[in-house]
């Protein structure tokens, strides 16, 4: 079987940066199992994807604008330090989101602290970056309707509910 829209593939990737390091594996973890086609990984690698069936092996590299998108400076933003809850761990690297007052939910992640403010960055980590991937498919089935109803893949790999 091969990977179309609404099959569920089953993979085990190794992603790197453009200078070669090593951003992160499942070789000797858990494959990456996920519907196809239905947005659950960045465009670049999913249209790589497409047609391929277990056994392929494919290296694919992924330009910004196919993957997490451009750096967007406007996304990182300076606030006091006091518009944190003092119970709130404050620390670089810590991701969280909040709401603001149109109700919009936004991700980011602190950059920086100093005694009086702290910086946060909305840009995905991987942001600017083109990425590369050597991708080893494992297994294609057909998605069942759960899955295509919740938008991921339940069972082995995937979510549990």
């Amino acid at each position: 079987m091969k990977i179309t829209t609404n099959k569920v593939g089953t993979l085990h990737y190794t992603l790197k940066d453009d200078k070669g390091a090593l951003i992160e594996s499942s070789v000797g973890q858990e494959p990456l199992t996920y519907i196809h086609g239905i947005g659950n990984l960045i465009p670049g690698l999913e249209s790589h994807l497409e047609g391929k069936q277990p056994g392929d092996k494919v290296s694919v590299v992924v330009k910004p604008g196919d993957a997490y998108g451009e750096r967007d400076e406007s996304m990182v933003e300076e606030v006091e330090r006091s518009e944190f809850d003092d119970s709130e761990e404050i620390e670089v690297g810590k991701e969280f989101q909040y709401d603001d007052e149109d109700g919009n939910v936004f991700h980011v992640r602190i950059v920086s602290i100093t005694d009086d403010k702290v910086t946060v960055d909305g840009n995905h980590p991987l942001a600017g970056q083109t990425l590369a991937f050597e991708v080893e498919v494992l297994d294609v089935r057909d998605a069942t309707k759960d899955e295509l109803e919740h938008g991921h893949v339940h069972g082995p790999h995937g979510h549990h509910h």
